[in-house]
């Protein structure tokens, strides 16, 4: 077989060499959307390639080329290292479809999860703030999306920050981060030279909502955020309403919670929060 068919399969090794450099000098949204579809290309088409190589050996063979009424003639002559590089292919090909499925499977697990445990949160509000003194802040699709807010994490930030905070998880929201880091790692799943580029989307999409972040606090900076007052309000007045939360770990929709923000420490978000209040 030509040469060309196994380009495919070196191309995702580039991309993992790139995938950093990339990930820092260019814009974020750029780098985001560049990744992404990159890592979703080149997953296709190193899996169409084994594909291509496995189906290559098996035609070959007596008994399936007589079935198909396939002239191995005309295929040409075969080669020392066709079978066994058939072979190989196809179980390559094989596992790509089994962990592609799979991460695929828990994809829409997570999604769903997400969006019923959006729909449970109360309120109308976009932000829910969890009585934890555990300090913890993250995104959750749905329809609508919601922000999760501990008490923990409002007490340790001021109000400027506050504001930052919630900018930064609106913007995971707003730009559907969730549908970029969950695309990349379904390739990755399918590729697993493709890992560094799902961890590079991972941090272009923080680095992206830091930016959002930041323009939406420059605008407000000679007011306060009514969001945080809202905030230290509803605090104040329900700060002892309910025990804090034992935060679990939501295992299944990982992949759809963005990571907090850069400034809170990083904690695993809960299944299913226990609410103080809402804003």
């Amino acid at each position: 077989m030509h040469l060309a068919v196994y380009l495919p399969l070196l191309l995702p090794a580039l991309l993992t060499l790139l995938a950093r450099p990339l990930s820092n000098r260019l814009h974020p949204r750029h780098a985001t959307w560049l990744l992404t579809g990159a890592a979703a290309v080149l997953a296709a088409s190193a899996t169409l390639a084994l594909a291509l190589l496995a189906v290559s050996a098996v035609i070959r063979l007596p008994a399936v080329a007589s079935l198909g009424h396939i002239s191995l003639a005309e295929l040409g002559p075969d080669t020392a290292y066709a079978m066994p590089t058939g072979l190989l292919a196809g179980i390559l090909v094989t596992a790509a479809a089994v962990t592609g499925s799979a991460s695929l499977l828990r994809c829409f697990r997570g999604l769903a999860d997400s969006y019923r445990e959006a729909r449970r949160l109360p309120g109308r509000s976009q932000a829910v703030v969890l009585d934890d003194q555990i300090a913890a802040a993250y995104a959750l699709p749905g329809r609508p999306g919601r922000i999760v807010v501990t008490a923990g994490m409002l007490d340790a930030l001021d109000d400027t920050s506050r504001a930052a905070l919630l900018a930064h998880e609106r913007a995971h929201l707003a730009r559907f981060h969730h549908l970029f880091t969950s695309a990349v790692r379904l390739a990755a799943a399918a590729n697993p030279l493709l890992r560094p580029a799902a961890r590079a989307v991972e941090y272009t999409v923080e680095r992206w909502a830091d930016e959002e972040a930041v323009r939406a606090t420059s605008r407000a900076t000679s007011c306060r955020p009514p969001s945080s007052v809202s905030v230290s309000s509803a605090i104040a007045a329900d700060r002892w309403a309910t025990r804090p939360s034992r935060l679990r770990t939501f295992r299944r929709c990982s992949h759809t919670v963005t990571r907090p923000v850069t400034w809170s420490r990083s904690i695993t978000p809960p299944a299913t929060p226990t609410t103080s209040c809402c804003i």
